[in-house]
Order: structure tokens, then C-alpha cells, then sequence
């Protein structure tokens, strides 16, 4: 659940979601392929619930890319050798269900989910009871981000063929009519759809200023606050020991989201103090409310983010050109949460910590693959597209 789209741009927000309703979670629940594989009995709490999902997330960790294979997927000589490598890894089977054809650098990248969208799965099957909330509201960012790309579809008028490989494959698991949706001709009368669902009644509320001033801005807003505050509920909610675990490295995600939305409102949309502290959340894990006012009233940005991150390298550079700055300093957090994820498979297993990191991980392995597959596709020089990985 990190940041789905690449590093953020001028408009960007990273996160976006609502409620718990729309996982359909089950005892019917299985893989993608509909094999089930790996998919175990439902964890109990304590150390011998998490004793199973230890042992099953630490063989799903060892499959996360190499070094080696990094470094050979960078030297590759253009996308079908790229595509070629990646048939060799754990993505392979995703690859090969798709006719090489069919294989462009958009559809690679909707494949390559597919092991994104199995390991949540089965990882929300294994953990404990008391766990799974905080798991199924992560991989529900998934279902918001596509809410968030059909609604952008219906206004721009895109094709269900244009939009249905931009989706997260999530397959049966969400309520989203998403290509009745596609075919509406307005977006109200999309979001009409969407009765029923939990994402009805926070669209509705925004759909005033959205007809006052066409932009999908408040839309996207109001899902993601309504996530970022739900995620909250979810990590308060658990026993101690994974409460900890989970403010540590989700509580750090709030937190970039938050502060990148702060500084993005500022310094791209310009908006008043009053708007940046209604547009963002008063919680985090090293983020304060008190950060995020001190930025909406016109705070230097470079001071707050080095009070809160004393060993980020000197940020101040960044903010002199903050188009090329901000994806940059995205990248840091990014880059700190990575050490964060990869710190909780030390020490004492039993807890949150291992499950959440290893998707987590995951998540940024396909943001950095994606990157290569279009940098690949486009032949961008490496020297170029390599500032732009989290995980290296």
C-alpha cells in the first residue's frame, strides 16, 4: 500500500480508500488462480497464531527480487528481454498466462499485480482474527485507487478498453460496477452505481463541490481521508505488541501521504491555511498535527521535514525546484519505510510487523518494475530511470 502510483507528481495522491465492507472475505476466499495455494488454515492469536504465518510470509519473503536479478533487469537490452527476465522470477506464471503479443508494457504491469493481489489474499486468510482488519483495509487501497482511475475515465470520456488494464486485479473481491460505471456518460450518474456500497454516501456528500467546480479534486479527497482515518481506527484497534509494529511501519506511510499532501497543497495548488488543515489528518506516527499546521501557515518546509526526519540528508535543495524536488524527497520516505519493512524481519517474529512488511515490500518491488518496464519500453538511458527506484 504504498505509494500505487509512482513518485508523485504536481496532482498526485498516493493513497485513497473507505470502510471495510467491500472485502468480500470468506471461506470461499482463494488465489487468483482459484487454486488456493498457500492458502492455510486461519491463524489464532498470540505466538501460535502467528507461528504459521511467520514460517508461510518468510517463504513468500525469499521470493522478493535479488540484488543479481536487479542488476540484470537493469542491464536488459530493451522491453522483450526485460519481459523474458521477468518470466524467470516469481511473476513468471503471471506473465505466461498472456500471449506475448498481448504482452505491452501496460498489460506486463497489470500481470505482474496479479502476485500482488495472491499475496494479499493470502495473507489476509493466515493472520489472526484480531489482525486481518488492518490487512484487508490495506488491500482495499487497491479498490479505492480504482475507483479513483474509472471515475477519472467517466470524465474524460476514456473507453472501458482505454481503463480496464490501468485497474488493480482484484478480480471478484470488490463491489465496484467499474465498467458500468466506464459507460455512464456523467460522473454523477456513476456514482449513482455505487449505491449500496460504502464509497456512496462519502461521494455523494462531495458531489456539491465537485458540479460547482468540475474537478474530481474533492472527490478523491474525501475517499482518501475517509481511508486514512479508517487505517487509523484499524492500527488503534489491535493488541499491543502488533499495535506497535503496525504504527512503526504503517504509521510511517500515513505519515509521508500526509506530509506530501501538505506540501503538494501548498506548493502546487496553492490553497489556504484553512484548506490544507481540512484536506489532511491530525494523526500519524512522527507526523503531528502540529507539522502539518505549521506547513498551511506558511512554515519554511525544509525546517519541519528535517524536525521530523533529523537523518534525511539536507532537504533544502529540494524545495528550490519543487517539481523535481518533491518526487525526490517522496523517494527518501519511501526508501526509509523499504529499511523499515526489511528491520521487521529481525529480532521477534510473532507479530503484524512480518505480514504488512512483506506486502508492503512487494507493493514497492511492482512500483519499481513498473518503472523499468516503461523505461525499458521507451529506452530511457538507466542513468536516468534508476533515480526514480525505491528499492535499489
Amino acid at each position: 500500500m504504498c505509494a500505487h502510483p509512482g513518485p508523485g507528481g504536481e496532482g498526485s495522491r498516493t493513497h485513497g480508500g473507505t470502510g471495510h465492507e467491500p472485502f468480500r472475505l470468506g471461506s470461499e476466499l482463494r488465489t487468483r488462480s482459484g487454486s488456493g495455494a498457500g492458502v492455510g488454515h486461519v491463524a489464532r492469536g498470540g505466538v501460535s497464531g502467528y507461528a504459521a504465518v511467520h514460517a508461510r510470509v518468510r517463504a513468500m519473503y525469499s521470493t522478493i527480487l535479488t540484488p543479481e536479478t536487479w542488476g540484470a533487469l537493469y542491464e536488459s537490452a530493451d522491453f522483450a528481454t526485460l519481459i523474458s527476465l521477468l518470466k524467470k522470477t516469481v511473476y513468471g506464471p503471471y506473465l505466461t498466462a498472456v500471449e506475448d503479443k498481448d504482452l505491452t508494457p501496460r498489460r506486463s504491469v497489470y500481470q505482474i499485480k496479479g502476485h500482488l493481489a495472491d499475496a494479499y489474499v493470502t495473507v489476509i486468510y493466515m493472520v489472526p482474527e484480531s489482525a486481518r482488519p488492518l490487512l484487508v483495509q490495506l488491500y482495499r487501497l487497491f479498490e479505492v485507487d480504482n475507483l479513483k482511475a474509472v471515475l477519472r475515465g467517466v470524465a474524460t470520456g476514456a473507453s472501458w478498453d482505454q481503463v480496464r488494464y490501468v485497474l488493480f486485479p482484484l478480480g471478484s473481491f470488490t463491489v465496484l460496477p467499474a465498467q458500468a460505471m466506464i459507460e455512464e456518460e456523467s460522473v454523477g450518474a456513476a456514482v449513482e452505481l455505487l449505491r449500496g456500497t460504502p464509497y456512496y454516501s462519502t461521494l455523494s456528500h462531495a458531489m456539491e463541490r465537485y458540479t460547482a467546480e468540475q474537478s474530481l479534486f474533492p472527490l478523491e479527497v474525501a475517499l482518501d481521508l475517509d481511508y486514512l482515518r479508517e487505517l487509523w481506527s484499524d492500527i488503534n484497534r489491535l493488541p499491543s505488541r502488533d499495535r506497535e509494529q503496525a504504527l512503526r511501519i504503517v504509521g510511517s506511510l500515513i505519515d509521508m501521504n500526509n506530509l506530501m499532501w501538505a506540501i503538494r497543497y501548498r506548493v502546487y495548488h496553492h490553497l489556504s491555511e484553512e484548506e490544507i488543515i481540512n484536506y489532511t489528518v491530525p494523526f500519524g506516527y512522527r507526523v503531528r498535527d502540529e507539522d502539518i499546521r505549521a506547513i498551511a501557515a506558511g512554515a519554511d518546509i525544509a525546517q519541519v521535514v528535517t524536525r521530523i526526519y533529523p537523518d534525511l540528508a539536507d532537504v533544502s535543495p529540494l524545495f528550490q525546484e519543487p517539481r523535481s524536488g518533491l518526487p525526490q524527497l517522496e523517494l527518501r520516505l519511501q526508501r526509509r519505510i523499504v529499511k523499515q519493512c526489511r528491520a521487521a524481519f529481525i529480532g521477534y517474529p510473532f507479530h503484524i510487523g512480518i505480514p504488512v512488511a512483506y506486502v508492503l515490500l512487494n507493493e514497492l518491488e511492482i512500483q519499481d518494475l513498473t518503472v523499468l518496464i516503461e523505461a525499458k519500453s521507451l529506452q530511457v538511458p538507466a542513468e536516468e530511470f534508476q533515480l526514480h527506484l525505491v528499492m535499489s
